[in-house]
């Protein structure tokens, strides 16, 4: 994988062929933080990283200057080779093995962006939007973002905001109103 921009730019982090993930492809994760240039301030975010797998968007946000990320994956390898890559790149980032819906029903705090990226085929997608938002680790105007495929569709939630597709890659983001 390779770091779009910020200070990282062009470095490409090479992750091991023991995890089985299906990371972002540079097409998508380019357009997606595109959209979110012109949506959040990357210093100010508190990030949460759901089935982080590589941990390929965490980095880009890392890069960017997002100042924590906490990334949840059940995979030993990926909470491994996040955290030694996090360290070694000196970024905010930390890793925990944890059951993505066994981590959602115990929150801890609230997170400005939230991005979760299941398999594609996971018999609990569409729940995910209603799961996340209800354990309220979402900020008030903080993002949530969906990554999935194009037999899933958000739009009718009650916090859905909008869907960007990419070739067969799909981003719905959702968002809980200011009070």
């Amino acid at each position: 994988m390779r770091i779009i921009s910020g200070k990282l730019k062009g470095k490409r982090i090479t992750a091991p062929k023991a995890i089985k993930a299906r990371p972002t492809t540079d097409f998508g994760k380019e357009s997606l933080f595109n959209i979110l240039e012109n949506k959040i301030l990357f210093p100010e975010i508190e990030a949460l990283d759901l089935f982080a797998g590589t941990g390929n968007i965490s980095f880009e946000l890392a890069s960017r200057g997002a100042k924590n990320i906490l990334c949840i994956d059940q995979q030993k390898a990926s909470v491994d080779f996040i955290n030694t890559s996090a360290k070694h790149l000196e970024l905010p980032i930390r890793a925990k093995k944890n059951d993505v819906f066994k981590f959602l029903k115990y929150p801890q705090k609230t997170y400005n962006l939230i991005f979760a990226d299941p398999p594609y085929g996971h018999k609990k997608l569409i729940e995910l939007p209603n799961l996340i938002l209800n354990a309220k680790i979402l900020s008030e105007n903080g993002i949530l973002i969906i990554e999935h495929g194009s037999e899933n569709d958000f739009y009718l939630h009650e916090n859905f905001i909008e869907k960007r597709t990419y070739s067969r890659v799909n981003f719905s983001f959702f968002q809980i109103p200011q009070t």
